[in-house]
C-alpha cells in the first residue's frame, strides 16, 4: 500500500456516501456505497476480510481512492448507480446490454404522438417498457392503434399551428383512425383523455378499460348510433384478444414485479416478470457479469439499483427469491421514485412461491442458452477453414491468418499491408499498414524482410498470440525472405506459405514443387481472398502516399518555395487544389508572400496566362 493511500484511508469521515477505487492510471475500478464510510473502505484492507481471488485482485491493484459525502444512505444508493454508469468499472456488476430494447414513448405535446424508439430522451415524454420480445411490442401496438384513434403524423400539432391551418386532413381520418385534431375536429382535452387511456392500457390496467368501453357501446346503441357502437364493439374485442394472450398468475389486482436469478461462475441472468391486474404482461431478462464474488442479495440490490433508475413503470410490490440485506433501503429510495409505498416480498408459500419457481426456470434456461450459443460460436469452424487445414496438412486449425503484400512503382513509394482473417472472415482492426524504409530501389525481397521482421518482433516484443498460418503474396523468392526472418526469430515453427497469382501455386518450406489446389477447393477461395485483400489494402495506402508526395513536390518545384514555406501555405490555403485557383493579389494578401513569389506561384499553375 502506498503512502497517498494510507494517509487517505486514516483521513476517511464516519458519513454516508461513495467511495471510488481507482488503480495506478486513474481509472475507477469498483464504485461502492457506505453508511460509514471509514468502517466500509477499510473493511477491504483487513486481513481478516473474505478470501476470494477476484476480490484479492481487486485490492491488490488499488492505488488511490475518491470518496463523496452524501447526507443519507438512500442518497448513496442512487449516486453510486450513477457513478456506475459513468465510470463503467472493472470489478462492479456489470448489468450486460448486448442491443438496445425498444420502448413504446408517449412524447410530451398538447396532442402526444405514440411510437416505438429505442432511444430514450428526456423531454418530459413517457416510456413504457423495455421490450425484450419484439413481436410483444408490434402485437401491444398493433393493439393499441386498433383501440385507440392516435394520430400517426409526426407534425408539431401547437394551437398556432391548428390555426393558420398549416396541416390539412389525411387518409387517417376519413377511415375512422384518427379524429381530426390538425383542424380543430378534436379539442386538447378529448385528446389527453384518451391519452390517459392509452396509459392504463400500457400499464396493464385493463378491466377498467372493458367496462367503460361496454358502457359506451351500450350507450351508443340506445341513442341508435349503431356505428358507432359497432366501432366500440371492434375495439373491445381487440382488448379482449390482447388480455387472452397473457397468463392469469394472481387472483388480486395488485401491481407487481417477480425478479428471480439464475448464476454460474461469473455471470448471472435475471429474469423479470411484469404482473398486473393478476396477469403477466412480459418478461424481460437480463445477463450480468462479474458477480463471482457476490451475494445474491448484493447482485439483485445492484440489478434494482441499476434497473429501476431507468424505468417509470415501478410496481407496487417486487417479489424476490432471497432477502438483500438493505432490503429498507432500497425501499425508500424506490418509495420516493414512484410518490407511494414499494415493498419488496420473498413468498414462502402458495402461488407466489409457485411464481418465483416459474421465473427461476426461464432464468436457468436464458442462462444455459446463454453459454451454448456462446461454446456453438467459440468452437465453430467454418467449412473453408477446416478445408485449408485438410489440403495443406496442418497440424492445427489454421483459424488466425495474417497475409503480407508489398506495393511499389519502381521501388519508389514502397508500402507493405499485413491483412488479419479469423475463422475465414477479415478482422479490420486488426489491419496493419507499413512504411518500407529498407531500400528505394525495387527489392521485394529485401521489403518482404523487413514487414516480416517488425511485424513478429513487435508480436514478440508484446507478447501476443502467434497467427496460425502466415501467408504471403509470392512465389519462392518471397517466401523464402519471410521464413529466414522468421527463423532468426525462432518462430520457424509457425506455418508459412506463399500463393503465386500466375498459376495460383502454393509454396510451402522445405517443398521442391508447388502444391496446386482444385480450382473447386473452398480452402484455395479462402486463400485467394485473404490474397486480394492484402493487395487492395497496400495498393490502397501506396496511393495514398504517392498522391500526397506529387502534390508536395508540385509546391516545391516552384523557385523560391522551400518547405517551410510549402507547410506555411498548406496551412494557410489548406490544399494545392485550392492554391490553383487564387490570384497574385490574394496569394500576397492572404499568404503574405512577396509579389515576385506570388507570381512565380500563378504562372506555374497558369503557364498560358
Amino acid at each position: 500500500m502506498n503512502e497517498t493511500l494510507s494517509q487517505k484511508l486514516a483521513n476517511l469521515p464516519d458519513r454516508p456516501g461513495c467511495y471510488l477505487f481507482k488503480d495506478q492510471t486513474g481509472k475507477v475500478i469498483y464504485v461502492g456505497k457506505a453508511l460509514i464510510l471509514k468502517n466500509r473502505v477499510r473493511s477491504y484492507f483487513h486481513t481478516s476480510r473474505p478470501e476470494h481471488p477476484k476480490l484479492t485482485a481487486l485490492v491488490r491493484k488499488i492505488t488511490d481512492l475518491e470518496w463523496i459525502i452524501t447526507d443519507s444512505e438512500v442518497e448513496a444508493l442512487i449516486l453510486e448507480n450513477t457513478l456506475i454508469k459513468e465510470h463503467k468499472p472493472r470489478y462492479n456488476i456489470n448489468l450486460r446490454d448486448d442491443k438496445t430494447y425498444p420502448f413504446i414513448r408517449i412524447t410530451n405535446e398538447d396532442f402526444p404522438q405514440v411510437f416505438v424508439t429505442r432511444k430514450i430522451i428526456r423531454d418530459g415524454s413517457q416510456y413504457f417498457g423495455p421490450y425484450t420480445d419484439v413481436k410483444n411490442v408490434r402485437f401491444t401496438l398493433k393493439t393499441l392503434f386498433r383501440i385507440f384513434p392516435i394520430r400517426t403524423c409526426k407534425f408539431d400539432l401547437n394551437p398556432e399551428t391548428i390555426a393558420r391551418g398549416k396541416v390539412s386532413l389525411c387518409l387517417d381520418y376519413y377511415i375512422k383512425k384518427c379524429q381530426g385534431p390538425c383542424q380543430s375536429l378534436q379539442s386538447r382535452e378529448d385528446y389527453q383523455a384518451m391519452i390517459n387511456r392509452v396509459r392504463r392500457f400500457l400499464k396493464g390496467k385493463t378491466d377498467d378499460l372493458v367496462k367503460e368501453l361496454q358502457a359506451e357501446m351500450k350507450s351508443a346503441a340506445e341513442s341508435l348510433e349503431f356505428e358507432e357502437a359497432a366501432r366500440q364493439r371492434d375495439k373491445l374485442a381487440a382488448l379482449e384478444q390482447y388480455r387472452n394472450s397473457q397468463k392469469v398468475v394472481q387472483s388480486d389486482a395488485r401491481d407487481r414485479d417477480v425478479l428471480t436469478m439464475a448464476r454460474e461462475d461469473n455471470e448471472a441472468c435475471v429474469v423479470l416478470f411484469k404482473v398486473r391486474e393478476g396477469k403477466i404482461i412480459g418478461r424481460i431478462h437480463y445477463f450480468l457479469s462479474n458477480v463471482e464474488w457476490q451475494e445474491e442479495g448484493e447482485i439483485l440490490e445492484q440489478f434494482i439499483s441499476q434497473y429501476y433508475a431507468a424505468t417509470d413503470d415501478l410496481p407496487q410490490e417486487i417479489m424476490l427469491p432471497a432477502v438483500i440485506g438493505t432490503a429498507g433501503l432500497v425501499e425508500q429510495m424506490l418509495s420516493d421514485r414512484s410518490q407511494r409505498r414499494v415493498n419488496l416480498v420473498v413468498p414462502k408459500i402458495g402461488d407466489k412461491l409457485k411464481l418465483i419457481g416459474l421465473g427461476q426456470k426461464n432464468a436457468r434456461y436464458l442462462l444455459d442458452d446463454l453459454r451454448l450459443q456462446r461454446q456453438k460460436s467459440r468452437d465453430f469452424v467454418p467449412h473453408a477453414v477446416n478445408a485449408l487445414q485438410r489440403d495443406l496438412r496442418l497440424e492445427s486449425v489454421p483459424r488466425h491468418i495474417e497475409c503480407f503484400d508489398i506495393s511499389n512503382i519502381q521501388g519508389t513509394d514502397a508500402v507493405a499491408s499485413m491483412v488479419y482473417f479469423e475463422d475465414g472472415k477479415p478482422k479490420k482492426s486488426e489491419y496493419r499498414k507499413y512504411k518500407i524504409t529498407v531500400k528505394d530501389s525495387p527489392d521485394d525481397f529485401a521489403m518482404m524482410r523487413e514487414v516480416v521482421r517488425r511485424r513478429y518482433t513487435r508480436i514478440l516484443q508484446e507478447g501476443k498470440k502467434l497467427p496460425d498460418l502466415i501467408m504471403v503474396d509470392g512465389g519462392k523468392g518471397q517466401l523464402s525472405s519471410a521464413v529466414g526472418v522468421l527463423r532468426e526469430l525462432g518462430l520457424d515453427t509457425v506455418p508459412v506459405i506463399g500463393l503465386a497469382k500466375r498459376l495460383e501455386e502454393i509454396f510451402r518450406p522445405g517443398l521442391p514443387e508447388a502444391q496446386m489446389l482444385p480450382r473447386s477447393s473452398s480452402g484455395l477461395r479462402l486463400l485467394q481472398q485473404l490474397r486480394d485483400e492484402a493487395h487492395r489494402f497496400a495498393v490502397t495506402f501506396h496511393r495514398e502516399r504517392r498522391s500526397k508526395r506529387t502534390l508536395v513536390s508540385e509546391l516545391e518545384a516552384i523557385p523560391g518555395i522551400g518547405e517551410k514555406r510549402r507547410s506555411a501555405l498548406l496551412q494557410i490555403f489548406g490544399s494545392v487544389k485550392k492554391i490553383k485557383q487564387l490570384d497574385t493579389e490574394t496569394l500576397i494578401r492572404d499568404g503574405k508572400i512577396p509579389q515576385s513569389l506570388a507570381i512565380r506561384i500563378y504562372e506555374h499553375f497558369h503557364p498560358k496566362n
